[in-house]
């Protein structure tokens, strides 16, 4: 299939110019991209340059870096010579060479931009294009759009994502509906309002920490370490709020949970050619609901740079006020940035220390987002030191298994040190810790044996001692925490720091306790996982009948504050 698409193309070039010259140079270029794109694809399967990266051209910083020059140069010659032929050809054989009459030509332009334009529903259920692209072997894996590109090849998948349907209309949407919407959980809000004292959110500070790839490997099935790598973190565990997160990716995918995150808003809810919210939907929305949007004063801290996923875009939509990054400059430059043995990125205890300096900057309360670096791919680097060893038959990659739970021991310790001190802060601060994913390497387990195994990862909630003595914490939630999703954390911080709600944070809360976390599928026809407090895996049809109408009310507002008409936007966070 890309063969004949690359077909139609050049043929597309000829009817526009009816040169050999120009149709076989159009030609050459875009089959040098696509040998780019395909060498990327192989060389970095694990975790591969997505198609939705590709649609981010500020990230050229980043994908260029990922490319050797020997490939660059390779391609760059082959395109020379393969144009340099074609200009010998048309001189040599210019008399000889074929002209088409305009109606011929017309119908080579029509069909290359059948080619592509046939691509514009492809990921919509039901459409023409998606029946007859499935019928050849074409499939659309959206929770793990690495595994798309390794069935369909990379120039495939980047034509079936230029089009983004948002989310599926709920039929019974209407002005109407939502109007009873938010009175219905205005009222659900006034009750959970009478159990909780504090409504002055703004004055406690909230603090989001994404552990990047952090998930304990002693849950992973078939893999077994010489000792613990995290036993600080399993204590902090024990003793707060906390257990298991559902994650809606696998060895990728951190954005994705941290728009979860801040909107309170679920992934898998979303339709399948929306790949990113990040790139795709929040770059494009005025003031996009958050919870950002409850604080005067928010920061976010990412040693990384900064327009990756659009982040620097994103946060400003979401209303951060501050962003500091590997590439900030001045006033918002790192403070600190250390690495851990030889790995190339700032390591957590870096990234905890800017994070308390950004806490010290704010006398009142505040909003803050950490987005760390330290366990991200690869784990083909050293820790001197090293006593963790793998065994077991989960991964090829056992050696890169210890090295990735020598960085999670490092993670823990820093871990510990960074709640000691916010405990020595005379303020209330509360802290929503969590890991995104699971690394990529254990590619000898089965998805669809260990498909909720393999998207469970570590969180937990952590009200510093002051908060506690004040009224404006909790040690330990009961309830509805032994598994959650990312989209839970709003209400579940909420009632962590004693807070009442808003009719939205009611709607989310009455979610996160009484529906099955959720996540995008990895495996199975059905887009949506669904696991309920013990762990297991459940269907819609499971469901209650007040499950499923709760789920329909979830639905309609995201649907309104997303692709919708904005109904409810002016009063159902107030």
């Amino acid at each position: 299939m890309t063969v004949l698409i690359l077909f139609l193309l050049y043929l597309g070039f000829y009817g526009i110019f009816n040169r050999f010259f120009y149709a076989t140079a159009g030609f050459y270029v875009l089959f040098g991209i696509y040998v780019i794109v395909n060498w990327l694809k192989v060389k970095y399967r694990s975790e591969p340059v997505l198609p939705t990266d590709l649609l981010m051209l500020t990230n050229t910083k980043q994908l260029l870096s990922m490319v050797t020059w020997k490939i660059v140069i390779l391609v760059v010659v082959a395109l020379v010579v393969g144009i340099a032929i074609c200009i010998f050809l048309e001189k040599l054989f210019s008399h000889e060479l074929m002209r088409f009459n305009p109606v011929i030509r017309i119908i080579f332009i029509i069909l290359a931009i059948f080619s592509i334009a046939g691509f514009y529903n492809v990921n919509r259920e039901g459409s023409w294009s998606n029946r007859f692209m499935t019928s050849l072997g074409y499939s659309n894996f959206t929770p793990n759009i690495s595994m798309t590109a390794q069935s369909n090849g990379p120039l495939l998948t980047f034509l079936g994502n230029m089009h983004v349907d948002i989310m599926d209309k709920p039929s019974d949407y209407s002005p109407q509906t939502m109007k009873k919407i938010v009175n219905k959980y205005q009222n659900v809000a006034d009750k959970i309002n009478k159990k909780r004292p504090n409504n002055n959110l703004d004055k406690q500070t909230l603090i989001y920490v994404l552990s990047e790839s952090f998930s304990n490997p002693s849950r992973v099935p078939n893999i077994k370490l010489n000792e613990d790598p995290t036993p600080n973190i399993n204590k902090i565990k024990s003793e707060n709020t906390s257990v298991l997160m559902l994650s809606s990716g696998y060895g990728g995918g951190t954005a994705n949970m941290e728009y979860m995150t801040f909107t309170g808003l679920a992934f898998n809810q979303f339709s399948k050619s929306l790949q990113s919210p990040y790139t795709q939907l929040v770059v494009k929305q005025k003031h996009p609901l958050n919870i950002v949007n409850d604080f005067e004063n928010s920061a976010a801290i990412h040693p990384y740079y900064s327009n990756f996923y659009d982040r620097d875009k994103v946060y400003d939509k979401f209303g951060l006020q501050s962003f500091r990054t590997l590439d900030s400059k001045g006033k918002l430059a790192l403070k600190y940035k250390d690495t851990s043995g030889s790995s190339e990125f700032v390591n957590d205890e870096s990234s905890y220390k800017d994070t308390l300096w950004q806490v010290n900057q704010v006398k009142g309360g505040q909003f803050i987002s950490l987005v760390t670096m330290q366990n991200h791919m690869p784990y083909n680097m050293s820790y001197p030191d090293n006593q963790f060893k793998a065994t077991g038959t989960a991964t090829s990659l056992l050696l890169q298994a210890g090295t990735y739970s020598k960085g999670l021991n490092i993670t823990d310790g820093a871990t510990k040190t960074f709640l000691d001190k916010l405990d020595a802060i005379k303020k209330p601060i509360t802290v929503v810790w969590y890991g995104d994913h699971l690394p990529g390497i254990y590619d000898k387990n089965s998805m669809e044996k260990y498909n909720v195994v393999q998207h469970e990862t570590d969180y937990f909630i952590y009200s510093n001692k002051y908060a506690l003595e004040h009224n404006y914490g909790t040690k330990k939630l009961n309830g509805s925490t032994k598994i959650t999703d990312p989209n839970g954390f709003i209400p579940l911080a909420l009632k962590q720091m004693k807070q009442q709600v808003t009719p939205y944070y009611a709607l989310l809360t009455k979610v996160q306790e009484d529906i099955p976390a959720m996540a995008k599928n990895s495996v199975g026809k059905s887009e949506n996982l669904y696991v309920n407090s013990k762990g297991k895996q459940v269907t819609y049809s499971e469901l209650s009948k007040k499950q499923k109408q709760l789920l329909h009310d979830y639905k309609l507002v995201q649907y309104d504050l997303t692709a919708g008409k904005g109904y409810t936007r002016a009063n159902i966070n107030k």
